[in-house]
């Protein structure tokens, strides 16, 4: 087991609001509107939004952004791929952070984690100017040491572990798959934190899988979307997060 690195007092809760959109754009119009969901999200104690403009524009738009960041207080978290045309927008709203992501038009949802061990040569240039921008960067990607390394050596002071997997084996049952996938996020958020880089985690979280990740002492923030907006059809966006809230301050 990797030593344990420096713990964050009070793990936070981002919410990606991409789906509220993807809901608008099915119909055409402005209803719902993903800004709407922004303000229920500040107005019950969600510490950030997170939103995804993607290449194809598939639920959130460009003209979505600003009044996003106009809306509320919360710090945005821009999703990007990591092109020219993502990077002059990132740059042009300066989003409190920006999390590069792997992106294939043909995709339902972000697949896996960014390869930014094999991308770096790419990716640099990209970070640095986010950077120097003062956006924060932050690196989504698998939870695996070369990867982290990765990571260090683009100088992101962020990573955000896909979840995925782990997602997927506790769904499936599969105990002993769940618990592998829960040691490797485990003691890779140690190793981050370790090297002075602040881990979170997201991708496949529900109130059913969420709390031992929330355990994870090291972790600062986790990033939580398309289960929240679903749920929300049920309860309301308000419950949905607020129960949300409950099982992380529980977990710690």
């Amino acid at each position: 087991m990797v030593s344990e690195g420096p713990r964050p007092d009070r793990l936070r809760l981002g919410v990606n609001i991409d789906h509220v959109a993807t809901i608008r754009n099915a119909r055409g119009g402005d209803h719902p509107d993903p800004v709407r969901a922004a303000e229920i999200v500040a107005a019950v104690g969600g510490d950030g939004i997170t939103a995804h403009l993607r290449e194809d524009r598939r639920h959130i738009r460009d003209g979505d952004l600003a009044r996003i960041q106009s809306a509320t207080g919360l710090p945005l978290n821009l999703e990007m791929a990591a092109t020219d045309e993502m990077l002059e927008i990132a740059l042009a709203h300066a989003p409190h952070a920006a999390c590069i992501v792997p992106e294939k038009r043909e995709e339902r949802t972000t697949e896996g984690g960014l390869d930014a061990a094999g991308q770096h040569n790419r990716l640099a240039p990209i970070c640095a100017r986010l950077a120097d921008a003062g956006i924060r960067v932050s690196l989504f990607i698998e939870a695996e040491e070369r990867q982290i390394e990765a990571a260090m050596k683009l100088g992101a002071p962020v990573v955000e572990f896909h979840t995925g997997e782990y997602a997927h084996a506790h769904l499936d049952g599969d105990s002993e798959r769940t618990a592998r996938e829960l040691k490797r996020i485990t003691d890779m958020a140690a190793l981050a934190a370790k090297n002075g880089i602040e881990p979170h985690a997201g991708h496949g979280l529900t109130y059913e899988n969420v709390t031992p990740i929330a355990a994870i002492p090291q972790l600062a923030e986790l990033n939580i979307g398309h289960y929240l907006i679903g749920e929300a059809v049920f309860v309301g966006l308000e419950n949905a997060v607020r129960r949300m809230r409950e099982l992380m301050d529980e977990a710690r």
